[in-house]
């Protein structure tokens, strides 16, 4: 009996461990001036990764239905930003211009994760 708690708690840790750092997701592509919905619930970004072009200004809209604390705020780390999500109301989020490369956004505690990609 032992044996098998401990296999399903490792099997647990594993999917846990899948979920939060290795599962990936296709890539959202911002186009145009219309700013791209990211929605935040159940403990993830939708999308969390966004292609967005090199060079311009970035417009994204962030809409809360997860009630933890941790949605409450996303942040841009790299480019030192972060903004106020309110609960069920979008939040247009304005970026600068960014170089090429990759900018992470997370939520305050960094449980939350996503990336720009500007190319």
């Amino acid at each position: 009996m032992t044996i098998l708690v401990n296999l399903l708690g490792l099997g647990l840790i594993g999917l846990i461990a899948w979920w939060f750092w290795l599962s990936e997701s296709k890539a959202a592509k911002a186009a145009g001036q219309a700013p791209l919905t990211v929605l935040v619930d159940g403990g993830v970004y939708a999308p969390d990764r966004i292609e967005v072009p090199a060079g311009q200004p970035v417009k994204l809209t962030f809409v809360r239905k997860d009630s933890s604390p941790c949605a409450a705020q996303v942040v841009f780390a790299d480019l030192d930003l972060s903004f106020d999500l309110v609960m069920d109301s979008p939040t247009e989020v304005q970026l600068p211009a960014l170089k090429r490369g990759g900018y992470p956004f997370t939520c305050q505690m960094g449980m939350y994760r996503g990336v720009l990609e500007a190319g």
